[in-house]
């Protein structure tokens, strides 16, 4: 530990190597092509989501969340937590912050290749929601960067900070209150001027109607 860390009081925190995975590639499912391809600097709020799966872990048995985030402001705008990597789990996700925002259709949804992703029932989903999909290149992680890093951020600020859930009830209302009350609407980000991505969208909104 550096002197100036031992000075401030404050200690590193070191992320597991444990990994599970959460992407099924293997499938012979139609693969929409990569028409993000890395262009993460997006102007207009809800034009362009992005979406995964990561896993969190849970003394009650094995817990995975989906998040969608809007690439433009970096806010969830929608997730589900559950026990299981079916379909409906990213379905449900993307059904939450579909009604809660409300996006004009055109919207670009991009995700991995993975086999929830790729199915008929979520593809259906999209054509309904009028988006248009969006995949990252197999095996490339840096395609879906923006959202990788959301799961990373949650894993050394909450996950790994705290003993493992006992419950899903637990795990679910401790999520809760990190993305729907810290992350979304206290947490500084750099790429956004150093603003949460609710005060973010709250400061295009006044500059779009000036």
């Amino acid at each position: 530990m550096s002197v100036y860390m031992r000075h401030m009081k404050l200690r590193s925190i070191v992320s597991k190597t444990y990994r599970v995975q959460t992407t099924d590639s293997n499938h012979d499912h139609p693969i929409a092509p990569n028409t993000l391809n890395q262009q993460f600097k997006i102007r207009k709020p809800n034009s362009v989501w992005v979406t995964d799966i990561t896993y969190i872990p849970c003394r009650g048995g094995r817990l995975y969340l989906a998040s969608v985030m809007d690439l433009c402001t970096r806010e969830i705008v929608g997730w589900r937590l559950e026990n299981h990597m079916e379909t409906s789990l990213i379905s449900g996700a993307l059904q939450d912050a579909y009604e809660a925002k409300q996006p004009e259709k055109g919207l670009l949804h991009h995700s991995d290749r993975g086999s929830q992703y790729t199915s008929h029932e979520y593809t259906k989903q999209l054509k309904a929601y009028g988006m248009e999909s969006s995949m990252s290149r197999r095996g490339n992680c840096y395609d879906n960067a923006c959202i990788e890093s959301w799961h990373s951020i949650l894993k050394k600020e909450l996950i790994y900070c705290n003993p493992r859930f006992k419950t899903k009830e637990q795990a679910y209302q401790t999520l809760f209150q990190y993305i729907e009350f810290y992350y979304n609407r206290k947490r500084m980000h750099g790429a956004l001027g150093y603003l949460s991505p609710v005060r973010f969208a709250e400061q295009l909104t006044r500059m779009s109607v000036a």
